[in-house]
C-alpha cells in the first residue's frame, strides 16, 4: 500500500466513523431537504462539492502529509460542538440543535481531510470544503427571517415595475393594489427555494469562472438582489397579464409552475455578469502577465 493509499484509507475510516456518530442528523436533513421546498437546496451540496474536489483531484493526489495539530483540533471541536448540543438539548428548539448537529459533522469532516491530506491540500480545496456548510438547515427562526426578506423585498421591487411602467399602484406592506386587483406577496411568493437555488448556483459558478476574490463575492452578493427583482418581475408579469389579457393568468399554470421561466431569466443575467468580469479578468491578465504567477491562476 503506497503513502496516498494510506492517506485514504484512513480519511474513508474516520469518515464512516464520523456517519455512525452523526449519521441521524445527516439523515434527517436529508429527509427534511426532501420534503420541504425551503431546504431543497441541501440535496445538491454533497455532490457539488464532492464534483468540486474531483475537479482539482491533483491537489489531493500530491498530499502524502499529516496534520494531526490543525486536524484533530477541528474534529475536537466538532465534538464538543456536538456534547453543548446534547448538554444543553433541553433548552434549545429541535431545528436548532439540528443545525448545530450537522454543522459540527461537517467540521468533522474538513477536519478529517485537513488531518489525512495536510492544510495545504485543504487551502487549496477551500471553496468545495466551506461549501459542505450549506448543508446545515437554517432553524425555523432564521428561515422566516430570509422569506420575510424576501416577501418584502419582491413587493417592492413590484411595486417599482408598476411605477416603471405608469400603472398607479398603493403598497401596504406586502400587499399591493393596482386598479381591478389587489396581490397579496405570501410566503410561498417569496421564491424561497429558487432563490436558494440560484444563490447555489451563482456561487459554484463564480468559483469556477473567476480568479479574482472579490469579483466573486460581488457576483454572490448580486445574485441576492437579483432574485429579489426575479421575484418581483414574476408577480408584475403575472399581474399584468391577468388584468390586461386574461383573468385566468392570476390562477393558471404560469402563477403555478412559472418560477422556472424567471429563474432562467435571472441565470442568464448572472451568466452576463460573469462572462464580462470574466473578459475583464482576461484582458487584466494580457496586459500585465507578470503579474499572476504560474501555478496559481485558479484564485
Amino acid at each position: 500500500m503506497t503513502g496516498l493509499q494510506k492517506h485514504w484509507m484512513w480519511f474513508f475510516v474516520l469518515f464512516a466513523v464520523s456517519l455512525l456518530l452523526g449519521g441521524s442528523s445527516f439523515l434527517r436533513t436529508l429527509a427534511l431537504a426532501w420534503g420541504n421546498d425551503e431546504y431543497t437546496h441541501i440535496l445538491l451540496i454533497l455532490p457539488l462539492s464532492i464534483a468540486l474536489v474531483c475537479l482539482d483531484r491533483r491537489v489531493v493526489s500530491r498530499a502524502d502529509v499529516w496534520d494531526f495539530r490543525v486536524g484533530l483540533s477541528l474534529v475536537l471541536t466538532a465534538g464538543a460542538l456536538c456534547g453543548g448540543a446534547w448538554f444543553w438539548s433541553s433548552s434549545m428548539t429541535a431545528d436548532v440543535r439540528l443545525a448545530v448537529n450537522v454543522f459540527a459533522l461537517v467540521l468533522s469532516w474538513i477536519g478529517i481531510f485537513v488531518l489525512c491530506f495536510g492544510l495545504r491540500a485543504a487551502q487549496a480545496l477551500l471553496f468545495p470544503l466551506l461549501f459542505l456548510f450549506a448543508l446545515v438547515p437554517l432553524p425555523g427562526n432564521v428561515l422566516a427571517y430570509a422569506i420575510s426578506f424576501l416577501q418584502i423585498g419582491s413587493a417592492w421591487s413590484t411595486h417599482a415595475l408598476f411605477a416603471i411602467c405608469g400603472v398607479p399602484v398603493v403598497q401596504q406592506g406586502v400587499m399591493l393594489t393596482i386598479p381591478n386587483l389587489t396581490i397579496q406577496v405570501a410566503q410561498e411568493c417569496s421564491s424561497i427555494r429558487s432563490s436558494s437555488m440560484l444563490l447555489i448556483t451563482t456561487m459554484v459558478l463564480a468559483h469556477l469562472l473567476l480568479r479574482s476574490p472579490w469579483r466573486k463575492v460581488l457576483v454572490i452578493a448580486l445574485a441576492i438582489p437579483l432574485s429579489v427583482a426575479k421575484n418581483g418581475l414574476r408577480i408584475f408579469a403575472i399581474a399584468m397579464l391577468g388584468t390586461r389579457v386574461d383573468p385566468s393568468f392570476l390562477t393558471g399554470r404560469l402563477h403555478r409552475h412559472g418560477g422556472i421561466i424567471f429563474f432562467i431569466i435571472a441565470l442568464l443575467g448572472i451568466f452576463a455578469l460573469l462572462a464580462i468580469l470574466q473578459m475583464r479578468e482576461n484582458l487584466r491578465k494580457l496586459s500585465n502577465p507578470d503579474r499572476i504567477p504560474a501555478g496559481v491562476a485558479g484564485d
